[in-house]
């Protein structure tokens, strides 16, 4: 098969009546996950949703590392006494 065919959909795939981000609100609700391991034990865990950064901010900060330094700089700014 050529990397051509490969990319194309088969005819008998319909998304006419698909919806775009149909589940995206789900990625913005606390999850509880349950892992199940192949020892039979279950380990829980909760996830938060991502934090979203808005577009102009996003301009300074393109990925977590440049967030997590800044707000790192930040912190240390921020007198001990305010944090306890």
């Amino acid at each position: 098969m050529g990397k051509e065919s490969q990319d194309e959909l088969r005819d008998d795939y319909d998304f006419s009546k698909g919806t775009r981000g149909r589940y995206s609100q789900l990625s913005n609700q606390v999850r509880t996950l349950k892992i199940r391991h192949s020892d039979g034990s279950v380990t829980v865990e909760t996830v938060k949703p991502p934090i979203q950064l808005d577009a102009d901010v996003q301009k300074y900060f393109p990925d977590s590392e440049a967030v997590n330094k800044a707000l790192r700089g930040l912190i240390e700014l921020i007198p001990e006494k305010i944090m306890r």
